[in-house]
């Protein structure tokens, strides 16, 4: 069962990183929109992160990472015909979250500091060197090519679950409701508490606006 701030987020930053591919892509000068996607993501993760702490019942890291046995011994039951599914995300998938998390966190941020290596430059590029820009902005690039890597897993892995388990991962992520015989009694949530994440994205939104107004003269684009 997934609650309304985790459905938004989730799609949210679909389209946010499909837009910061799509920006950096196309001929033209899109570099503008491609720093608003990176906004984008930045705030969308900084949010899922804060949410993972204080979100409803099963957006918490807490109740669904789970260690090496357990993503093993599940992964094994795909290919058996034990059947074991979760409430909230499986052990797999909730390993794949925390890389996505990871892996988007470290490309929005050295985005900051990046550069095109012509004229456009990130928000945050006056607070470093030009060498190091640079590193940041291989970084930045290499990144990508993982986090490609990391969709297309993830893509096929929801296929997967579809194909060996009969189990539709995508719609709950609409609706926010799974089959009934797939949540156990008092696993429900009574509500998704989206005042809550619209305070942290204000909040984090604040901060952000803060700093790249802020910064030290260097990058062309900013709020």
């Amino acid at each position: 069962m997934w609650d309304l701030p985790v459905r938004l987020m989730h799609w949210a930053l679909a389209f946010a990183v499909l837009g910061s591919w799509l920006t950096q892509e196309l001929e033209g000068d899109w570099f503008k929109y491609h720093v608003w996607c990176g906004y984008a993501v930045l705030l969308i993760v900084s949010t899922r992160i804060v949410w993972g702490l204080v979100g409803t019942r099963h957006a918490r890291f807490a109740s669904f990472v789970r260690g090496p046995g357990a993503i093993v011994g599940y992964v094994r039951s795909l290919f058996s015909s034990r059947s074991e599914r979760t409430t909230g995300h499986n052990p797999l998938g909730a390993l794949m979250i925390v890389a996505f998390l990871g892996l988007l966190l470290a490309q929005a941020v050295t985005g900051l500091f990046a550069n095109d290596q012509i004229f456009n430059t990130g928000p945050l590029f006056g607070y470093i060197t030009g060498s190091l820009s640079d590193r940041l902005t291989t970084i930045h690039k290499q990144l990508f090519d993982v986090l490609t890597g990391a969709i297309a897993l993830h893509v096929l892995a929801v296929l997967a679950h579809w194909w060996l388990k009969q189990e539709n991962l995508i719609w709950p992520m609409f609706t926010g409701r799974k089959r009934a015989a797939d949540v156990p009694p008092g696993a429900e949530i009574s509500g998704s508490r989206t005042w809550l994440a619209a305070v942290i994205v204000a909040v984090f939104g604040a901060l952000l606006a803060w700093l790249v107004r802020t910064a030290p003269p260097g990058g062309l684009f900013m709020f």
